[in-house]
């Protein structure tokens, strides 16, 4: 009776992780079926995605049950290969104007999104080890912002503003939560934001989305097309949507319907209650990691897990907010619901060391005599 009572948290912990990723998982794939009707072969980008999405329950699975220790063994080498991929992009045809895929014909992977999961184990190693030295300047902040900034400065010459800015602000939270002090990061991130703003202003497709940003009515024929479509998408929607397979905006109005603006689709075939159900989900997910986090043995393990919390939340955040048009136009997926083979498998990679972590702390270890 008590082994039962002691199980029962574990197992509500992790499905109260697993079922929001689920459901959003199948939510995507319905919409996507939708997406695609514009298409010459209406039902392929859905196929691709259900293909991938084998591969993404595996990596799940898989970091699900693989040895955190054995994961911060490996960080090192691991993150010098995800660098040598960042790097290996710009040997590759442009995409969109951006250096951001390796593609072997077969298929084709972004390798930042490789990048997010070793740039977190990497960190949080390095946290841990240093925990007793996150004081210093140099070895508390300097640092660790270097760790940063050497996964940044190749994403950004890509160019990625979005995923750079993700990675940015999930790094120097993970160094805060670590134990730095919160002026010293404030002294180091105003220059990095003001070189970031400098970098916007002078690249002409940033600058363009801003200024966009800021006139959506005036440039709505122009700079602002995508992001007018897709509020358009939403009003039409209204509270219950037009229904699935009825929408107009993913018929050659909405550019990328199926990638960055899918949430529009959804706003606009199953209505704001359903865009509403989508952010409850990524909020439970939250919720329940942050309620768990309490039970994190040590920093690196604390580190990890918050680490991926991050990534899946802040990207589903920033995603909405600029398809609703909260923020400026730029390149980041929906987590789960999106199409795209490397960030599906990602979010599940990051959906497995949360529920690793969570079955780790909930579960009653075993103490031998003499270790008390």
């Amino acid at each position: 009776m008590d082994l039962k009572k002691s199980k029962s948290p574990v197992i509500s912990a992790w499905v109260a992780i697993v079922l929001p990723v689920l459901v959003l998982t199948a939510l995507g794939l319905l919409i996507l079926t939708s997406a695609g009707a514009g298409a010459t072969d209406p039902y392929g980008i859905v196929r691709k995605q259900a293909m991938w999405l084998v591969i993404a329950i595996f990596a799940g699975l898989f970091t699900s049950f693989i040895d955190l220790k054995f994961l911060k063994s490996i960080s090192i080498p691991f993150a010098i290969i995800s660098l040598i991929l960042l790097c290996l992009v710009f040997f590759f045809p442009e995409v969109n104007g951006s250096h951001r895929w390796i593609n072997l014909k077969v298929f084709a992977i972004q390798p930042s999104d490789i990048a997010k999961f070793s740039f977190v184990i990497l960190l949080s190693s390095y946290l841990y080890d240093n925990q007793r030295k996150m004081s210093s300047f140099i070895d508390g902040l300097i640092k660790p912002l270097a760790i940063v900034g050497v996964f940044c400065v190749p994403i950004i010459l890509e160019p990625d503003f979005g995923t750079t800015a993700v990675i940015g602000a999930i790094g120097m939270s993970l160094i805060f939560l670590a134990g730095a002090k919160i002026y010293q990061i404030l002294a180091l991130a105003t220059p990095a934001l003001i070189g970031f703003c400098i970098m916007v202003y002078n690249d002409p497709v940033r600058l363009k989305r801003v200024l966009s940003f800021l006139d959506i009515e005036g440039t709505k024929t122009e700079g602002s097309y995508q992001l007018y479509q897709g509020i358009l998408a939403f009003g039409s929607g209204q509270i219950t949507g037009v229904g699935i397979g009825q929408g107009r905006q993913q018929l050659s109005f909405l550019p990328e319907a199926h990638t960055d603006f899918v949430f529009a689709i959804v706003g606009e075939e199953m209505g704001m209650i359903c865009t509403m159900l989508v952010a409850l989900l990524f909020m439970i997910i939250l919720l329940v990691g942050i309620w768990n986090l309490k039970k994190a043995p040590n920093l690196y393990e604390f580190s990890v897990a918050i680490g991926a919390l991050l990534m899946i939340v802040v990207q589903a955040l920033s995603n909405m907010c600029v398809v609703t048009g909260l923020m400026p136009t730029k390149g980041i997926s929906l987590p789960f619901i999106s199409y795209g083979g490397s960030n599906l498998v990602m979010m599940f990679a990051f959906t497995g060391l949360i529920v690793n972590c969570i079955r780790s702390w909930n579960t009653p270890k075993k103490i031998k005599a003499g270790e008390l």
